[in-house]
Parts: structure tokens; C-alpha cells; sequence
């Protein structure tokens, strides 16, 4: 370990907590908190942390709620669902998004032979990004056949249940409707069934044929080529470009108990993203041997090195560069953008978790609650204060917190965050106004 200077030693004096405990699930991007423990930054900001690897999204979310954990890599929208009370309710906050990109949604081999007739080939290869249109034919065999087509995403309140979602209705799919709190399966309507399933079990659970698709963080999209098991067909960097994929999250009591343990908290988070983009990735191949380790992610350094390194592999040996793939702090990557957080709400809107229309004003107001880029930005300027970065690693003063409007998505519909009824009401799947599900229903 890196022994604390006299400085540091000095600054965690006055840190209200130094002995801290965060949670992860074991998966690619939670690459920043192994970082900034195995680099020593946690240390050099005066923190002894101790980073414990969790079963499943529920568990982790549970022990940040009740405490036995101080902190933990979530899911995007996770903090938004507690927000508005969709499964748990509780006030967790977010001041740092610890990685864009880095999903991928992957069909078994069957499904991917009987997909493949529909995709357009150029030079023998599939055109990329593929859409969903191509599975429609297969979900038709299956519906005559009386079978339902299964898919798993990793949390209803997640990053992957909403863009599994995204992609099957942009290919005219429907991937079902939430009716809370009596219908919480997300299944009213659907063409495709999408159940939870913990990601490092993916694979094995379609090899079974339990499933035949998933939506998923890496390794596991890789590990399906590797086996010989699956091909990924889109990565989420195709599907909707540099979106938010996993946040550092705390209760909002924690984050107000302990402002200055926080923003430490924060700074060593960001020195290690930025550690992870610095100079063209050169420091991957070291940060892929850091998650191969069993503590971590535990999966074989080549399957974490080929998204890591920016490259993607499809159909075994169509590999192809993707450099952002997984990005940490390229593109101002780990701010903490209200329009984020408007965009999950929106999806969760358009898929009934949220039943009821809501107001522009409403989304403004929750992505407000959960995310805090003032607390980023106090960690930003003092990073910059102590020479470890510089003024333009981050965004301006000026910062609203709202991207431009981007039609970067695969159907091409542009995403303005200040405008979320608008946005919503241009989707042929999905709530729009006042539609509600009653009773298994869409009402007006």
C-alpha cells in the first residue's frame, strides 16, 4: 500500500469518515474503484477503503439503504428509481458517473442463424449496428409455436432493461408494460419476454436455454463469444452513443453526514478515470490485469481485454475497433449530466414505471434531487488547486448540466433533455401524454 504523506495524513484529519466500505457488482466498469485503490488515490486522500464485491443489484442497493455499505457502483437509473419510489424508496445521491458506454446485447447462436438471412452483409460481414427488425421473423415462428421469446436484463430500474427495451421497439417490438405496484413484470403487451438474471450468469443461463438474448456489461457479452456460446449483435455505444452507465452512489443522509469525506471521495474516483483515458488508453492493459484478479471481476485477461482495449468482438473473430467502448472520462465521461437522468426517467415513463404523465418541471426536479455536480465540481477544483489535473478535464463553470439535443440514437429520434414530454410523445411504442396502464390496458 502507498503510505500517506504528511499533507494527507493532515487532510484526513479533518474528514468527518476515513474507514469506508463500497460494493460493486462484478463487471468491467466498476474499473474505477479498483483503480483508485490499487493506485494508491483513495489512500492520498486520506481514506482507508475496503471494496466488497455483491451478489446482485437488490443486495447492493439494500446494504447502501441500511448502511452496512458506505457507498457503491449502481446502475444509472438506480438512484432514480429509489427517488420516485419504484420497488425501494429511499434518497440516494450521485456525484460521479464512473463510465459511458461499455453494454452489449447478445442472442444465442440459434437465434443469431436465423437473424443473420435479414441483416445487410457487406465484403461477408454483417453491416453494423444491426436492429432488431432482424428478429421479428424469429418472433413470429416462436408465437406460432406457442414458445415465449426470453430475454434477460440485469434490474428492472437499469441501464440494460432500458435499452434491451430501446432496441426491440426502435425494430418495431414490443417489449412489454409495467403496471405498478400490482404488475411489476414488465410483461403487459410484450413480444419478448425480459426477466432478471444477475450478469455473471448470463451465459451459462441462455447456454441452457433459459434465454436466448441478454442485455449486459462486460465481460459477460464477451465471455458468450469466447465459449463459443452467443453473438453480440449492438453495443450500447451503437445504440445510443456515450450514455451514462454507472454512477457512484450514497445516501443522501451519508452524503450530508460526511460532505468532506465525499468530495475526497470523489477526487479519487476522478483522478482514476482519468488515469483510465489517459494518453490513448495506454494504461488499459494495466487496469485489465487489476479486474482479472478474483476480487474483482475475475474473468480471463483476454475476455476483459478485448472491449477494454477498444476493440469488440461479434461473430467469433469479427472483431472490430470501438474505441469508446468503454469511456471514463473522455467527453467530460464522469459528470453527472441532469439530461442523463431525464433520459432513464423517460424510459421509464414510456414503459409505464412511471404510470401517470408528469410534467416537464417533474423530471427537471428528480434528476435535481439524485444528481449533484456540485459536489463533482468541488472535487474538480480542488484536483486542479493540487496540479493533478487541469481546468480543461472538465466542463465550464458555466456547465447547465444538459447535453445539446442528439438524434445519436438507432432510430434517429433526437434527445432533447429539457424537453421530455416532447421527446416521449415521438415514439410509436410506448406511453405518450396521459396514457396509463389500467388493468393490463393503455387507456387515454
Amino acid at each position: 500500500m502507498i503510505a500517506a504523506n504528511a499533507s494527507n495524513v493532515e487532510a484526513a484529519e479533518k474528514l468527518e469518515k476515513e474507514s469506508l466500505k463500497f460494493g460493486f457488482i462484478k463487471l468491467t466498469d466498476m474499473a474505477p474503484l479498483a483503480v483508485a485503490f490499487e493506485k494508491g488515490f483513495f489512500e492520498e486522500e486520506g481514506l482507508s477503503v475496503q471494496l466488497e464485491a455483491q451478489a446482485n443489484w437488490k443486495v447492493l442497493l439494500d446494504r447502501v439503504v441500511g448502511g452496512e455499505l458506505d457507498g457503491a457502483h449502481m446502475l444509472a437509473p438506480l438512484p432514480l428509481g429509489t427517488a420516485i419510489g419504484y420497488g425501494t424508496k429511499a434518497d440516494i445521491v450521485s456525484a460521479f458517473t464512473m463510465t459511458l458506454n461499455g453494454d452489449a446485447i447478445t442472442v444465442s447462436n440459434d437465434v443469431w442463424k436465423q437473424m443473420k438471412p435479414q441483416v445487410p452483409m457487406e465484403g461477408g460481414k454483417p453491416v453494423h449496428p444491426i436492429k432488431a427488425d432482424a428478429l421479428k421473423p424469429i418472433l413470429e415462428k416462436y408465437k406460432a409455436a406457442g414458445k415465449p421469446f426470453n430475454m434477460a436484463m440485469t434490474f428492472p430500474v437499469g441501464t440494460h432493461n432500458l435499452k434491451l427495451r430501446y432496441w426491440l421497439a426502435a425494430g418495431g417490438i414490443n417489449p412489454g408494460f409495467y403496471e405498478p405496484p400490482q404488475d411489476t413484470s414488465g410483461q403487459i403487451n410484450a413480444e419478448a419476454m425480459l426477466s432478471v438474471t444477475p450478469p455473471p450468469q448470463m451465459p451459462s443461463t441462455m447456454d441452457s436455454g433459459t434465454i436466448v438474448g441478454y442485455c449486459v456489461g462486460e465481460p459477460w457479452n464477451q465471455q458468450a463469444v469466447f465459449k463459443g456460446i452467443g453473438v453480440p449483435v449492438i453495443s450500447d455505444y451503437e445504440l445510443m452513443k456515450n450514455s451514462a452507465e454507472k454512477i457512484f452512489g450514497v445516501t443522501k443522509t451519508w452524503a450530508e453526514k460526511n460532505p468532506k469525506t465525499h468530495v475526497a471521495v470523489v477526487k479519487a474516483l476522478i483522478r482514476a478515470s482519468m488515469w483510465l483515458d489517459a494518453e490513448g488508453n495506454k494504461n488499459r492493459n494495466e487496469g485489465v490485469e487489476m479486474l482479472s484478479q478474483k476480487q474483482y471481476v475475475g474473468a480471463d485477461y483476454d475476455v476483459i481485454a478485448n472491449s477494454m482495449n477498444g476493440t469488440f468482438e461479434y461473430e467469433k473473430g469479427d472483431k472490430r475497433d470501438l474505441p469508446d467502448f468503454n469511456v471514463f472520462a473522455r467527453y467530460n465521461g464522469s459528470y453527472p449530466y441532469y439530461s442523463d437522468a431525464v433520459w432513464f426517467l423517460t424510459q421509464m415513463r414510456r414503459w409505464g414505471m412511471i404510470n401517470e404523465e408528469k410534467p416537464d418541471s417533474w423530471y427537471m426536479d428528480i434528476a435535481k434531487k439524485v444528481y449533484l455536480p456540485s459536489v463533482y465540481m468541488t472535487a474538480a477544483k480542488a484536483l486542479i488547486a493540487e496540479g493533478k489535473a487541469k481546468a480543461s478535464d472538465f466542463p465550464a463553470e458555466s456547465e447547465s448540466g444538459f447535453k445539446a439535443s442528439s438524434s445519436d440514437f438507432i432510430d434517429g429520434i433526437a434527445f432533447d433533455g429539457t424537453k421530455p414530454n416532447d421527446y416521449l410523445s415521438k415514439f410509436t411504442i410506448g406511453l405518450k401524454g396521459k396514457q396509463k396502464v389500467v388493468s393490463g390496458k393503455i387507456v387515454d
